[in-house]
C-alpha cells in the first residue's frame, strides 16, 4: 500500500500509510503553512520504509548502547532508554517519535502553531504567546457511532501554552491500539517531546495494575504474531471492579507517574480507570471535569 493524503474541508490534513494514521493542523502565514505541509508529506512518504528496515532491532529490549541508524529509530530508543531496567523496546515510543519527526517540518518562520496527531500521540509546535486546547476522552469502550455522529463528549480539557515545557501528549491503556500490561482505561501524559510522552504513557499504564483473578490476560504472541512483547501476558478484558480495587490499581500507577515527574521525564499525567481518576498534581484541577461526574480521586496538570 502506498502512502496517501487527504485534505479536510477545514484545512486539516490526513496522512495514512500502513499503521500510521495521522491528522495535522497548522496556522500562520498561508505560504509558510503550505510549504510546511508539503515538507511534512515528503518526509512522511519514506518513514514506514525506514522503520521496517530496522524493525527486528526495534523489537529488541532497550539496552545500554544504541545500534539503530535512523533518526526516528534512535529517537524511539532514546525515549525508552530511561526505562531499560524493566522490559521495554523502542516500539513503545514509535507513534510519538513519528509525530515528533513531522512536527519539525512546521518549526519555521511564519507558522505560529501546529499539531501532529498520530493515533492519539501528539506533537506540538507553539510560538511565544500561542496555545492549544486538548480534550481528554477517557474510555474508548463508550465511543460508538451515536457519539461520533452526535458529537463526542469529552471527559476533560486542558490547555498547553507556549510557556509550558510541553510539546508532546500521549495516551496509553488496555483499550487502546497497543497492548498494555495494566488495567487503566487511559493514561494521558504531557512531556517535553511526543516520543518521551509516548514511552512514559506506556510505562505508567502498565503500572496501573492490581492482582485480581477476574482480569483476563493472554500471551501477546497469541494475539499478534509479530508483537515485540513475546510471551508477556497482556490485558484483554477488565470486568467491573469494586471501587477500592480500582483505587489500588490507580495508586500503583500514580506512584510510578510521580517518580517519573520527580526525575524530569514527564510534566504531568492523568490516570483513568472505571470512572475514577488520579493525577500528578493539584495545581489546575479546575481545568478538568471528573469522569462522568464520579468522585475525583486526584487532581490534574501542573
Amino acid at each position: 500500500m502506498n502512502p496517501h493524503c487527504t485534505q479536510f474541508p477545514d484545512g486539516r490534513w490526513h496522512f495514512q500509510h500502513g499503521p500510521m494514521d495521522i491528522i495535522i493542523d497548522a496556522h500562520g502565514d498561508a505560504d509558510a503553512v503550505q510549504a510546511a505541509h508539503a515538507d511534512a508529506w515528503r518526509r512522511f512518504a519514506g518513514i514506514l520504509g525506514e522503520l521496517v528496515e530496522e524493525l527486528p532491532f526495534l523489537r529488541q529490549p532497550v539496552g545500554g548502547q544504541c545500534l539503530l541508524r535512523g533518526a526516528i529509530a534512535r529517537r524511539m530508543w532514546k525515549a525508552c532508554q530511561p526505562y531499560r531496567r524493566g522490559f521495554i523496546t523502542p516500539m513503545a515510543a514509535v507513534a510519538g517519535a513519528v509525530a515528533q519527526e513531522l512536527i519539525a517540518c512546521y518549526t519555521r518562520s511564519g507558522v505560529s502553531r501546529a499539531w501532529v496527531n498520530n493515533g492519539g500521540d501528539i506533537a506540538l509546535h507553539l510560538t511565544p504567546g500561542e496555545s492549544l486546547r486538548i480534550g481528554l476522552f477517557a474510555d474508548l469502550a463508550r465511543l460508538d457511532m451515536d457519539e461520533v455522529t452526535g458529537g463526542v463528549h469529552i471527559d476533560g480539557r486542558f490547555e498547553v501554552s507556549s510557556a509550558l515545557p510541553v510539546r508532546g501528549v500521549a495516551t496509553s491503556g488496555w483499550r487502546g491500539r497497543s497492548f498494555s500490561l495494566g488495567v487503566a482505561d487511559s493514561v494521558t501524559v504531557l512531556a517535553r517531546t511526543a516520543a518521551q510522552a509516548d514511552a512514559a504513557a506506556t510505562v505508567i499504564a502498565n503500572a496501573v495494575d492490581v492482582v485480581d483473578a477476574r482480569i483476563r490476560r493472554s500471551r501477546a504472541c497469541d494475539l499478534k504474531d509479530d508483537t515485540d512483547l513475546g510471551e508477556m501476558r497482556v490485558t484483554v478484558d477488565v470486568p467491573p471492579l469494586e471501587p477500592d480495587v480500582v483505587r489500588r490499581a490507580l495508586c500503583a500507577g500514580l506512584e510510578r507517574a510521580k517518580a517519573l515527574r520527580a526525575e524530569g521525564l514527564i510534566w504531568s499525567a492523568a490516570l483513568v480507570c472505571q470512572k475514577q481518576w488520579m493525577t500528578t498534581s493539584d495545581t489546575t484541577a479546575q481545568r478538568l471535569q471528573s469522569c462522568s461526574g464520579e468522585t475525583q480521586c486526584g487532581s490534574v496538570f501542573a
